[in-house]
Protein backbone atom coordinates (compact mmCIF):
# COMPACT_ATOMS: atom_id res chain seq x y z
CA UNK A 1 0.00 0.00 0.00
CA UNK A 2 1.04 3.26 -1.18
CA UNK A 3 1.18 5.69 1.63
CA UNK A 4 1.63 8.99 -0.71
CA UNK A 5 -1.97 7.53 -3.04
CA UNK A 6 -4.06 6.76 0.09
CA UNK A 7 -3.12 9.68 2.07
CA UNK A 8 -3.81 12.05 -1.00
CA UNK A 9 -6.84 10.41 -2.41
CA UNK A 10 -9.01 8.10 -0.25
CA UNK A 11 -10.29 9.73 2.76
CA UNK A 12 -9.76 7.53 5.96
CA UNK A 13 -13.07 5.83 6.78
CA UNK A 14 -13.44 3.62 9.59
CA UNK A 15 -16.13 1.75 11.01
CA UNK A 16 -17.81 3.76 14.26
CA UNK A 17 -16.36 1.29 16.78
CA UNK A 18 -12.94 1.81 16.15
CA UNK A 19 -10.95 4.79 17.71
CA UNK A 20 -8.82 7.30 15.46
CA UNK A 21 -5.71 6.42 14.74
CA UNK A 22 -2.57 8.55 14.68
CA UNK A 23 -1.75 10.87 11.62
CA UNK A 24 1.25 8.24 10.83
CA UNK A 25 -1.32 5.12 11.28
CA UNK A 26 -3.88 6.84 8.33
CA UNK A 27 -0.32 7.95 6.12
CA UNK A 28 0.56 4.53 5.89
CA UNK A 29 -2.22 2.23 6.51
CA UNK A 30 -5.47 4.69 5.07
CA UNK A 31 -7.85 2.19 3.45
CA UNK A 32 -11.32 2.37 2.33
CA UNK A 33 -13.14 -0.08 4.40
CA UNK A 34 -13.64 -3.54 3.59
CA UNK A 35 -17.14 -4.96 2.00
CA UNK A 36 -18.04 -7.05 4.93
CA UNK A 37 -17.42 -5.29 8.53
CA UNK A 38 -17.82 -8.52 10.16
CA UNK A 39 -18.34 -8.60 13.89
CA UNK A 40 -14.84 -9.07 14.66
CA UNK A 41 -14.91 -5.19 14.58
CA UNK A 42 -16.87 -4.85 17.93
CA UNK A 43 -13.67 -5.74 19.56
CA UNK A 44 -12.05 -2.17 20.76
CA UNK A 45 -8.63 -1.35 19.72
CA UNK A 46 -6.04 0.48 21.02
CA UNK A 47 -5.59 4.13 18.72
CA UNK A 48 -2.24 3.71 20.14
CA UNK A 49 0.64 2.95 16.82
CA UNK A 50 3.54 0.93 17.71
CA UNK A 51 6.05 1.25 16.27
CA UNK A 52 7.75 -0.41 13.29
CA UNK A 53 9.84 -3.51 15.16
CA UNK A 54 10.45 -7.29 14.30
CA UNK A 55 7.43 -9.08 14.88
CA UNK A 56 7.71 -10.59 18.02
CA UNK A 57 5.38 -10.32 21.23
CA UNK A 58 5.70 -10.82 24.65
CA UNK A 59 2.75 -12.73 25.55
CA UNK A 60 1.39 -15.05 25.97
CA UNK A 61 4.72 -16.49 27.27
CA UNK A 62 5.04 -20.23 26.09
CA UNK A 63 7.11 -22.78 27.97
CA UNK A 64 10.84 -22.66 27.31
CA UNK A 65 10.56 -25.76 25.42
CA UNK A 66 8.26 -24.49 22.44
CA UNK A 67 9.06 -21.99 20.05
CA UNK A 68 7.78 -18.75 20.78
CA UNK A 69 4.55 -18.27 19.50
CA UNK A 70 4.98 -14.74 18.01
CA UNK A 71 8.27 -14.76 16.40
CA UNK A 72 7.96 -17.27 13.35
CA UNK A 73 6.71 -15.09 10.57
CA UNK A 74 9.23 -14.25 7.55
CA UNK A 75 9.24 -13.32 4.20
CA UNK A 76 8.06 -15.91 1.56
CA UNK A 77 11.07 -14.52 -0.66
CA UNK A 78 14.04 -14.34 1.75
CA UNK A 79 12.79 -15.82 4.61
CA UNK A 80 13.88 -13.29 6.84
CA UNK A 81 11.77 -11.89 9.72
CA UNK A 82 9.13 -9.53 8.94
CA UNK A 83 9.09 -6.02 10.94
CA UNK A 84 5.44 -5.32 11.90
CA UNK A 85 3.59 -1.79 12.04
CA UNK A 86 -0.07 -2.29 14.14
CA UNK A 87 -1.41 -3.37 17.29
CA UNK A 88 -0.26 -6.26 18.83
CA UNK A 89 -1.60 -9.93 19.19
CA UNK A 90 -2.23 -12.68 16.86
CA UNK A 91 -5.81 -12.66 16.69
CA UNK A 92 -7.67 -11.37 13.58
CA UNK A 93 -8.80 -7.74 14.30
CA UNK A 94 -4.86 -7.34 15.38
CA UNK A 95 -3.92 -9.22 12.25
CA UNK A 96 -5.80 -6.90 10.06
CA UNK A 97 -5.22 -3.89 11.34
CA UNK A 98 -1.19 -4.21 11.12
CA UNK A 99 1.09 -4.55 8.57
CA UNK A 100 4.26 -6.30 7.72
CA UNK A 101 7.19 -5.51 6.04
CA UNK A 102 10.65 -7.43 5.09
CA UNK A 103 13.60 -5.21 6.06
CA UNK A 104 15.71 -7.17 3.20
CA UNK A 105 14.11 -7.30 0.60
CA UNK A 106 11.17 -4.33 1.40
CA UNK A 107 8.32 -6.24 0.30
CA UNK A 108 5.20 -5.19 2.40
CA UNK A 109 2.49 -7.72 3.27
CA UNK A 110 -1.03 -6.73 4.36
CA UNK A 111 -4.45 -8.21 5.03
CA UNK A 112 -6.92 -8.30 2.29
CA UNK A 113 -10.51 -9.38 3.43
CA UNK A 114 -9.78 -11.04 6.38
CA UNK A 115 -6.78 -13.01 5.69
CA UNK A 116 -2.97 -12.07 5.91
CA UNK A 117 -1.36 -12.63 2.02
CA UNK A 118 2.00 -14.26 2.39
CA UNK A 119 2.21 -15.18 -0.62
CA UNK A 120 5.28 -14.48 -3.42
CA UNK A 121 2.93 -12.70 -5.57
CA UNK A 122 1.15 -10.63 -2.85
CA UNK A 123 0.68 -7.04 -4.07
CA UNK A 124 1.30 -8.12 -7.66
CA UNK A 125 -0.93 -5.71 -9.89
CA UNK A 126 -0.38 -7.04 -13.54
CA UNK A 127 0.85 -10.35 -13.02
CA UNK A 128 -1.29 -13.40 -12.90
CA UNK A 129 -0.31 -17.16 -12.17
CA UNK A 130 -1.96 -20.15 -12.47
CA UNK A 131 -1.43 -23.48 -10.71
CA UNK A 132 -1.99 -27.28 -12.00
CA UNK A 133 -6.52 -27.44 -11.95
CA UNK A 134 -6.53 -29.41 -9.01
CA UNK A 135 -4.73 -26.60 -7.50
CA UNK A 136 -6.73 -23.79 -9.04
CA UNK A 137 -9.84 -26.36 -8.51
CA UNK A 138 -9.91 -25.57 -4.42
CA UNK A 139 -9.69 -21.42 -5.61
CA UNK A 140 -13.44 -21.84 -6.89
CA UNK A 141 -15.68 -19.84 -4.77
CA UNK A 142 -18.55 -22.86 -5.99
CA UNK A 143 -16.01 -25.61 -4.46
CA UNK A 144 -14.78 -23.16 -1.58
CA UNK A 145 -18.80 -23.28 -0.37
CA UNK A 146 -19.17 -27.12 -0.78
CA UNK A 147 -16.74 -28.25 0.76
CA UNK A 148 -17.92 -28.92 4.08
CA UNK A 149 -21.61 -29.08 2.55
CA UNK A 150 -21.03 -32.16 0.74
CA UNK A 151 -17.77 -32.81 -0.70
CA UNK A 152 -16.10 -33.40 2.16
CA UNK A 153 -18.57 -35.95 3.59
CA UNK A 154 -18.33 -37.88 0.24
CA UNK A 155 -14.74 -38.78 1.78
CA UNK A 156 -16.14 -41.53 3.69
CA UNK A 157 -16.73 -43.61 1.21
CA UNK A 158 -12.76 -44.29 0.72
CA UNK A 159 -12.43 -44.76 4.33
CA UNK A 160 -11.74 -41.29 6.12
CA UNK A 161 -13.07 -42.20 9.44
CA UNK A 162 -15.02 -38.78 9.64
CA UNK A 163 -13.56 -35.27 11.23
CA UNK A 164 -14.34 -36.05 14.94
CA UNK A 165 -12.42 -39.48 14.56
CA UNK A 166 -9.54 -38.08 12.26
CA UNK A 167 -9.11 -34.57 14.78
CA UNK A 168 -9.11 -37.47 18.02
CA UNK A 169 -6.39 -39.61 16.13
CA UNK A 170 -4.76 -36.43 15.47
CA UNK A 171 -4.52 -35.01 18.86
CA UNK A 172 -2.93 -38.39 19.84
CA UNK A 173 -0.27 -37.67 17.40
CA UNK A 174 -0.15 -34.25 18.53
CA UNK A 175 0.40 -35.08 22.39
CA UNK A 176 4.39 -34.15 22.19
CA UNK A 177 3.72 -30.35 21.18
CA UNK A 178 0.82 -29.63 23.37
CA UNK A 179 1.07 -26.41 24.26
CA UNK A 180 3.18 -25.09 21.14
CA UNK A 181 2.33 -23.24 17.44
CA UNK A 182 0.19 -25.47 15.12
CA UNK A 183 0.07 -24.49 11.05
CA UNK A 184 -2.57 -26.33 9.54
CA UNK A 185 -1.56 -26.09 5.90
CA UNK A 186 -3.96 -26.55 3.03
CA UNK A 187 -6.80 -26.11 5.81
CA UNK A 188 -9.43 -25.63 3.21
CA UNK A 189 -12.34 -23.90 4.77
CA UNK A 190 -11.01 -24.23 7.88
CA UNK A 191 -12.86 -27.66 9.50
CA UNK A 192 -9.65 -28.76 11.22
CA UNK A 193 -8.15 -25.43 11.72
CA UNK A 194 -11.10 -24.12 13.79
CA UNK A 195 -11.42 -27.78 15.96
CA UNK A 196 -7.48 -27.17 16.93
CA UNK A 197 -8.40 -23.83 18.17
CA UNK A 198 -11.29 -24.19 20.27
CA UNK A 199 -9.48 -27.50 21.77
CA UNK A 200 -6.81 -25.11 23.60
CA UNK A 201 -4.22 -27.70 23.13
CA UNK A 202 -2.09 -24.89 20.93
CA UNK A 203 -0.48 -21.56 22.16
CA UNK A 204 -1.49 -20.40 18.62
CA UNK A 205 -3.18 -21.97 15.32
CA UNK A 206 -2.39 -21.02 12.05
CA UNK A 207 -5.29 -21.74 9.21
CA UNK A 208 -3.16 -21.75 5.74
CA UNK A 209 -4.46 -22.10 2.62
CA UNK A 210 -3.59 -20.88 -1.19
CA UNK A 211 -7.18 -20.73 -1.86
CA UNK A 212 -8.73 -16.96 -0.95
CA UNK A 213 -12.24 -18.31 -1.30
CA UNK A 214 -11.60 -21.22 0.78
CA UNK A 215 -9.76 -18.88 3.54
CA UNK A 216 -13.28 -16.72 3.55
CA UNK A 217 -15.05 -19.92 3.55
CA UNK A 218 -13.09 -20.20 7.13
CA UNK A 219 -13.76 -16.64 7.96
CA UNK A 220 -17.43 -17.02 7.51
CA UNK A 221 -17.83 -19.54 9.54
CA UNK A 222 -15.99 -18.00 12.35
CA UNK A 223 -17.11 -14.81 12.44
CA UNK A 224 -19.72 -14.79 14.94
CA UNK A 225 -17.47 -17.44 17.53
CA UNK A 226 -15.63 -15.13 19.60
CA UNK A 227 -13.82 -18.08 21.40
CA UNK A 228 -12.01 -17.90 17.87
CA UNK A 229 -12.19 -14.26 17.26
CA UNK A 230 -10.52 -13.45 20.03
CA UNK A 231 -8.05 -16.31 20.74
CA UNK A 232 -4.71 -16.53 19.45
CA UNK A 233 -5.82 -17.56 15.67
CA UNK A 234 -4.57 -16.35 12.54
CA UNK A 235 -5.79 -16.96 8.58
CA UNK A 236 -2.72 -16.41 6.21
CA UNK A 237 -3.05 -17.04 2.73
CA UNK A 238 0.46 -18.68 1.57
CA UNK A 239 2.43 -21.42 -0.80
CA UNK A 240 3.01 -24.58 1.07
CA UNK A 241 5.90 -25.17 -1.15
CA UNK A 242 7.14 -21.33 0.18
CA UNK A 243 6.03 -21.54 3.70
CA UNK A 244 6.10 -17.98 5.08
CA UNK A 245 8.37 -19.19 8.57
CA UNK A 246 11.50 -19.10 10.06
CA UNK A 247 13.40 -22.32 10.09
CA UNK A 248 12.65 -24.30 13.32
CA UNK A 249 9.62 -22.52 14.46
CA UNK A 250 6.60 -24.48 14.10
CA UNK A 251 5.93 -26.71 17.00
CA UNK A 252 2.98 -29.10 14.35
CA UNK A 253 1.78 -29.10 11.01
CA UNK A 254 -1.52 -30.71 9.87
CA UNK A 255 -2.18 -31.55 6.82
CA UNK A 256 -5.41 -33.24 6.42
CA UNK A 257 -6.57 -34.46 2.74
CA UNK A 258 -3.87 -32.24 0.97
CA UNK A 259 -1.02 -34.45 -0.21
CA UNK A 260 -2.73 -35.68 -3.56
CA UNK A 261 -3.79 -32.28 -4.32
CA UNK A 262 -0.25 -30.30 -3.78
CA UNK A 263 1.49 -29.54 -7.55
CA UNK A 264 4.87 -30.90 -5.54
CA UNK A 265 4.82 -33.05 -2.95
CA UNK A 266 8.27 -33.49 -2.26
CA UNK A 267 8.95 -29.72 -1.80
CA UNK A 268 6.11 -29.17 0.29
CA UNK A 269 7.36 -31.78 3.03
CA UNK A 270 10.19 -30.52 2.79
CA UNK A 271 9.37 -26.99 3.60
CA UNK A 272 7.42 -28.43 6.49
CA UNK A 273 10.53 -30.47 7.69
CA UNK A 274 12.12 -26.84 7.11
CA UNK A 275 9.71 -25.15 9.57
CA UNK A 276 9.54 -27.33 11.79
CA UNK A 277 11.78 -26.78 15.08
CA UNK A 278 13.50 -30.33 16.35
CA UNK A 279 10.71 -32.64 18.20
CA UNK A 280 8.18 -30.85 15.84
CA UNK A 281 5.32 -32.98 14.57
CA UNK A 282 3.76 -33.47 11.20
CA UNK A 283 0.51 -34.93 10.72
CA UNK A 284 -0.98 -35.47 7.39
CA UNK A 285 -4.18 -37.64 6.01
CA UNK A 286 -4.76 -38.31 1.93
CA UNK A 287 -5.96 -40.97 -0.04
CA UNK A 288 -3.66 -43.59 -1.12
CA UNK A 289 -2.73 -45.26 -4.42
CA UNK A 290 -5.74 -47.75 -5.47
CA UNK A 291 -6.64 -49.83 -8.93
CA UNK A 292 -9.63 -47.11 -8.39
CA UNK A 293 -7.86 -43.69 -8.25
CA UNK A 294 -5.00 -44.81 -9.76
CA UNK A 295 -4.81 -47.43 -12.55
CA UNK A 296 -0.85 -47.12 -13.16
CA UNK A 297 0.33 -47.57 -9.47
CA UNK A 298 1.22 -51.00 -9.25
CA UNK A 299 3.86 -53.27 -11.14
CA UNK A 300 5.03 -53.02 -14.52
CA UNK A 301 2.34 -50.43 -15.12
CA UNK A 302 3.70 -48.10 -12.71
CA UNK A 303 5.99 -46.09 -14.97
CA UNK A 304 3.45 -44.66 -16.91
CA UNK A 305 1.70 -43.10 -14.04
CA UNK A 306 3.70 -40.18 -14.14
CA UNK A 307 2.72 -39.51 -18.38
CA UNK A 308 -1.13 -40.76 -17.44
CA UNK A 309 -1.23 -37.58 -14.43
CA UNK A 310 0.40 -34.92 -16.91
CA UNK A 311 -1.59 -35.67 -19.36
CA UNK A 312 -4.93 -35.49 -17.38
CA UNK A 313 -3.75 -33.51 -14.41
CA UNK A 314 -5.25 -35.45 -11.95
CA UNK A 315 -4.10 -35.68 -8.41
CA UNK A 316 -1.15 -37.05 -7.44
CA UNK A 317 -1.97 -40.55 -5.35
CA UNK A 318 0.86 -42.75 -3.64
CA UNK A 319 1.40 -45.93 -1.62
CA UNK A 320 2.05 -46.02 1.81
CA UNK A 321 5.88 -46.84 1.29
CA UNK A 322 6.01 -43.73 -1.34
CA UNK A 323 4.51 -41.64 1.56
CA UNK A 324 7.06 -43.03 3.91
CA UNK A 325 9.55 -42.76 1.80
CA UNK A 326 8.95 -39.00 0.94
CA UNK A 327 9.05 -37.99 4.51
CA UNK A 328 12.53 -39.65 5.70
CA UNK A 329 14.45 -38.04 2.35
CA UNK A 330 12.72 -34.94 3.81
CA UNK A 331 14.86 -35.66 7.14
CA UNK A 332 11.86 -36.64 9.19
CA UNK A 333 11.96 -39.45 11.64
CA UNK A 334 9.87 -41.42 14.03
CA UNK A 335 7.36 -42.01 10.89
CA UNK A 336 4.24 -44.64 11.63
CA UNK A 337 0.71 -44.50 10.04
CA UNK A 338 -2.72 -46.03 10.17
CA UNK A 339 -4.53 -46.79 7.26
CA UNK A 340 -8.09 -47.50 6.72
CA UNK A 341 -9.12 -48.79 2.84
CA UNK A 342 -8.13 -46.00 0.79
CA UNK A 343 -7.52 -43.43 3.91
CA UNK A 344 -4.03 -43.45 5.56
CA UNK A 345 -3.07 -40.92 8.50
CA UNK A 346 0.91 -40.57 8.73
CA UNK A 347 3.01 -38.60 11.08
CA UNK A 348 6.84 -37.83 11.67
CA UNK A 349 8.82 -36.22 13.66
CA UNK A 350 11.91 -33.50 13.09
CA UNK A 351 15.07 -34.78 14.74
Amino acid sequence: MEARSMASSIPLTLHPRFPSPSLSFRRFYARPPPRNLHPFLRFRASSSVVAAEPAVLQEPQVQSNKSSVYDFLSCPICYEPLTRKGPSGLNLPAIYRSGFKCEKCSKTFSSKDMYLDLTVTSGTKEYNEFKPARTELFRSPLVSFLYERGWRQNFDRSGFPGPDEEFNMAQEFFKPVAGGLLVDVSCGSGLFSRKFAKSGTYSSVIALDFSENMLRQCYEFIKNDESILTANFALVRADVSRLPFASGSVDAVHAGAALHCWPSPSNAVAEISRVLRSGGVFVGTTFLSTPVNSPFSSGALRPLRQIFGQVTNSYSYFTAKEIEDLCKTCGLVNYTSKIQRAFIMFTAQKP
